[in-house]
């Protein structure tokens, strides 16, 4: 039996084209937008996204398609699957789409785990896992410490 499923083509900036059935591609506001308001009738250019974050965009959106029927503790496990297996440059390029595209599942997973690998660092730990320099001289790090002592309690 043939499948009669609509496809959407997304084209991401290095020429990568992706064919994806609607219901995924919706999982996405913006795109869903563009569908509804017609403007989606060959491909969409995505010029600002990579074929490899597109990519990984489409996994998890063909993920949340195919988990509706799932419980909670399912979707979590897949959710933590994916996101484990997800690289800090990977995550941070995800966290950029996901905001882009409007797909509010993944940027609310993507910066759940930004919280979750930050969680108990200090600034200097966060500093040295992000790649983060610091710009501040010793001295108004200082000022910044002794004006916002609560924001420096980073215990568990």
């Amino acid at each position: 039996m043939a499948s009669t499923l609509k496809k959407i083509i997304l084209k991401s900036c290095d020429g990568k084209i992706l064919e994806v059935e609607e219901a995924v591609a919706v999982q996405s506001q913006m795109i869903k937008n563009m569908i509804e308001d017609d403007c989606a009738n060959e491909e969409i250019p995505l010029p600002d996204i990579t074929g490899e974050i597109l990519s990984k965009i489409i996994e998890y959106c063909k993920m949340q398609v195919d988990v509706k029927n799932s419980s909670n503790e399912e979707l979590k496990a897949r959710d933590a699957d994916f996101i484990t297996r997800v690289d800090l440059n990977t995550l941070y390029y995800l966290i950029v789409v996901a905001n882009f595209l409007s797909v509010k599942s993944l940027l609310d997973l993507t910066c759940q785990r930004v919280a979750d690998i930050i969680k108990g660092k200090s600034p200097e730990e966060i500093r040295l896992t992000f790649n983060i320099k610091n710009d501040f001289t010793p001295e108004e790090e200082e000022e910044i410490r002794k004006k916002n002592t609560w924001a420096f309690d980073y215990k568990d």
